[in-house]
């Protein structure tokens, strides 16, 4: 058996009552009769109050008699079951697990540090309970693996790889996609339904966090700088189609490329063009 079984535990307060009616009969008995005959009752109330069990609100009892599993109790309340049965505690409600930060490569080999933030439950206590030594700790490790997993699977960005159409920085909702699909894979034998796994932190390693800022900014720079020229170029042509439109001046080509010339460092020099005024010709 692999599947969970649910079982209905009987009512703990009836039985309760048949304690307290046991109890009741052996006093009287002793009392009236002054034989203490009536003692072999003990056992019999020891058994009873062993059967008795609460289950709180999203918990779950699995019962176990002498090495065979009987099914598992969910329903919330006071109980009563065999005295005998092994009773093991599990909880149903959601919890959240939020993994230490670990040094990995990813896909490139650049050395990151990621950490992810799990929430999870568990829907089969027989596979936790039987099929896994400590379902907690199993959760723990097999999130850390599907996390170093993951990190080796995709670059950290496109600077390496400008092909890569996934990146752990900028393609989160496709990475916590997969992620949650790989934590799902390697917990399902442990009965672990995950209900949500994302990247909670994500990082160069410090070795090279400074050098790949500078990287990032030249990248910036560098970018903004193509952005400037090509709308310059786009300036420059229209005023020499408007001058050479409007009958302004007739431009040679020297002429047109000292025009180019001083328009392009106005319009993509870091400071202000300094103006000179030319009383002379041109030429």
């Amino acid at each position: 058996m692999k599947n969970e079984k649910q079982i209905k535990a009987s009512n703990g307060y009836v039985m309760l009552l048949v304690l307290l009616v046991v109890i009741i009969s052996m006093v009287a008995g002793m009392v009236i009769t002054k034989y203490p005959i009536f003692l072999v009752l003990v056992p019999l109330i020891v058994l009873i109050i062993r059967g008795f069990f609460i289950v709180n609100p999203n918990g779950s009892k699995v019962m176990v008699l002498f090495g065979a599993y009987k099914g598992t109790v969910r329903d919330n309340g006071f109980f009563w079951t065999n005295p005998f049965y092994t009773r093991q505690r599990i909880s149903l409600r959601a919890r959240n697990f939020d993994s230490e930060r670990v040094k990995v490569n990813d896909k490139i080999g650049n050395p990151i540090m990621i950490n992810v933030i799990l929430v999870w439950k568990v829907e089969n206590t027989y596979k936790s309970a039987f099929d896994v030594d400590n379902y907690e700790e199993f959760v723990r490790v097999q999130t850390d693996a599907a996390v170093r997993k993951l990190a080796g699977s995709y670059p950290y960005d496109n600077f390496d790889d400008e092909h890569a159409e996934l990146t752990l920085r900028s393609g989160m909702d496709g990475v916590n996609k997969a992620l949650e699909n790989e934590i799902t894979e390697r917990l399902a034998i442990a009965g672990i339904k995950v209900m949500e796994a994302r990247i909670g932190y994500l990082a160069y390693a410090p070795e090279i966090a400074s050098s790949m800022l500078k990287r990032q900014q030249a990248v910036a720079i560098v970018a903004a700088r193509k952005k400037i020229v090509e709308g310059a170029v786009g300036m420059v042509e229209d005023a020499l189609d408007k001058l050479s439109k409007d009958n302004i001046i007739d431009f040679d080509d020297d002429k047109k490329a000292s025009m180019v010339s001083n328009l392009m460092v106005v319009l993509c020099g870091d400071r202000e063009a300094t103006p000179v005024i030319n009383t002379g010709s041109l030429n």
